[in-house]
This record gives structure tokens, C-alpha cells and sequence, in this order.
């Protein structure tokens, strides 16, 4: 059962790709990734929880393996990305389970988790933000982009070309550390973000992530309420979503596990066996 297991899904007239691993009687966490990756992020950390966990790692529509409809024919918002994930959930079976959130994923999964919070039994965020202490100057340009973006647009494709991509993966990864990063990582990011009309999907995107702040009050309440079990295994020299934004959980979540590791923004490339080893004890402590 630790074997990855690669499927497809309609959901609503789309084509979901997800990877699944593990016994679906045991108990489920949904792997949801950032920009600019995919499901593959997690393929090491998948096979890795499978003898004790149901894993499900989507590709985001027009990311990875998922379907890639233009601009024209579908509205790329983060509000719709999170109805096709419930979708996903729903073809699945799948009523209850833990979140893992990434970057993307963080504004995905918390948008499902405070619409449902019966349904979710935990939660693990890796640089995954959801207060505006965790934005950095990376993201001065993309908030002048959402307000002006016919301006902005330029500069803010150079985000979507191969020497950002490598950055993303690199940046803030001490030696020896930066040796265990795969180039495959950002060589397949960057190969899937080149195909015709994909960076303007990115750049809806982009354009739409100023909405995700309006749901951040949201968030915390739903935090503060429900008081989710919470690990936090950040990067911490992440230069898009800094340390402070994982602190930050600690104001709602106060029995959160903050864990801050020498590592970047894709902290599984480097920490993966680290990471797992902390869920695995998270999850279970908290699943009971």
C-alpha cells in the first residue's frame, strides 16, 4: 500500500489529476501544494506516511497533470480551485481528514476547513500562510500587480521564467543542504508553466490572490473556535512567506508545534525524512 497510486477525476466537466497512497480505511490527509509545483512535491513524503495514513495529493487545475482549460474557459480564482477540491472529496468518499497546506494550498485547504470544520481532524502548514505577518517583500510587486496590472504584468512575468523557479527552490537551503535539491524539481515546474497559456493562468491567479487576505479574518476565527490540532514545520529563511507568519499561528493556535527548520520555501526537498518524522508523531498524538 506504500506504492503511489496515479488517477484522474472529473469534477465538474474538469480533469483532476491526484496521486493516493495507503489503506483508505485508515485515517486521510489531503496534500495540497503550492505555486509554481504540483503533486509532486510530495512524492517522497507520500510513500514515506503510507503504512498509517490514506494519502491524496491533487493537481490544482492547471497545474501538473490536472486539465489546463484557458483563461477564456474557465475563471482562475482560489475560490473555485476549493470547489473542485470539495468536488474531489466528494467522488472520493472522503468525509474526514488532515490537511497538509503549502503556499496555495494554505488559502485551498483554509477555505475548506473553515466552511467544514467538522471535517477536518488536523492540520500541518508548511509555509502555508494565513496572517499578514508571513508576507515578505517578495510579494511588493504582485500587491502592485493586483492593484494596477496592466502596468505591473511585466515585471511580474519574470516570476514565471526558469531563474524564479530555480530561486524558489534554492533560495534560503544553507549548504550542505542545497546539494539534496533535485534540478529535476524546478526542470518539471518550469516545463509545465511553458506550455502555450499557462503563465496567463498564473497570472489570473496572481491577480486573484489579493482576495485570499479577505478571508484571513476568517481563518483565525475559525482557529480561534475550533482549535484545530495544529503542526507547523516552516522554513525558516522562506523569502515569500516568512517565520513571522508562522509565529503568527501561535496567537490563535497556542498549543500549536511550531517547528522553524534551516530550510527554505520547499523545505520537503530538504528536510523531507525531518518533516515526516514530525507528522508522524503529530498525527499520532492528535488522531485518537
Amino acid at each position: 500500500m506504500s506504492q503511489i497510486r496515479h488517477a484522474t477525476v472529473e469534477i465538474q466537466g474538469q480533469s483532476i489529476f491526484f496521486r493516493e497512497a495507503g489503506d483508505p480505511d485508515k485515517p486521510t490527509l489531503l496534500l495540497l501544494h503550492g505555486f509554481p509545483t504540483s503533486s509532486a512535491m510530495f512524492r517522497t513524503l507520500i510513500p514515506a506516511l503510507a503504512d498509517d495514513y490514506h494519502l491524496i495529493a491533487p493537481d490544482h487545475l492547471g497545474f501538473g497533470q490536472s486539465a489546463m482549460p484557458t483563461v477564456e474557459e474557465f475563471d482562475y480564482s482560489f475560490d473555485n480551485l476549493t470547489e473542485l477540491t470539495l468536488g474531489l472529496l466528494a467522488a472520493l468518499g472522503i468525509e474526514r481528514f488532515a490537511l497538509y497546506i503549502q503556499d496555495y494550498g494554505a488559502p485551498i485547504g483554509l477555505r475548506i476547513a473553515a466552511a467544514h470544520p467538522e471535517r477536518v481532524s488536523a492540520i500541518i502548514t508548511q509555509s502555508g500562510n494565513a496572517y499578514m505577518e508571513g508576507f515578505t517583500p517578495f510579494w511588493d510587486v504582485l500587491f502592485a500587480h493586483a492593484a494596477d496590472r496592466v502596468t505591473h504584468e511585466p515585471e511580474v512575468r519574470k516570476l514565471l521564467e526558469l531563474d524564479a523557479t530555480t530561486w524558489q527552490y534554492t533560495h534560503g537551503v544553507p549548504e550542505p543542504r542545497r546539494s539534496l535539491i533535485s534540478p529535476d524539481t524546478w526542470t518539471l515546474d518550469q516545463a509545465y508553466l511553458d506550455r502555450p497559456g499557462n503563465k496567463e493562468i498564473q497570472l489570473q491567479l496572481f491577480f486573484d490572490y489579493k482576495n485570499n487576505l479577505d478571508g484571513y479574518p476568517t481563518f483565525q476565527k475559525y482557529f480561534a473556535e475550533h482549535q484545530p490540532p495544529t503542526l507547523i514545520a516552516w522554513g525558516e529563511h522562506d523569502e515569500i512567506f516568512g517565520p513571522d507568519g508562522a509565529r503568527a499561528y501561535l496567537r490563535d493556535l497556542p498549543d500549536a508545534e511550531l517547528h522553524l527548520l534551516d530550510a527554505g520555501h520547499f523545505a520537503l526537498e530538504t528536510h523531507g525524512p525531518e518533516i515526516a518524522a514530525l507528522i508522524r508523531d503529530f498525527l499520532g498524538r492528535v488522531l485518537v
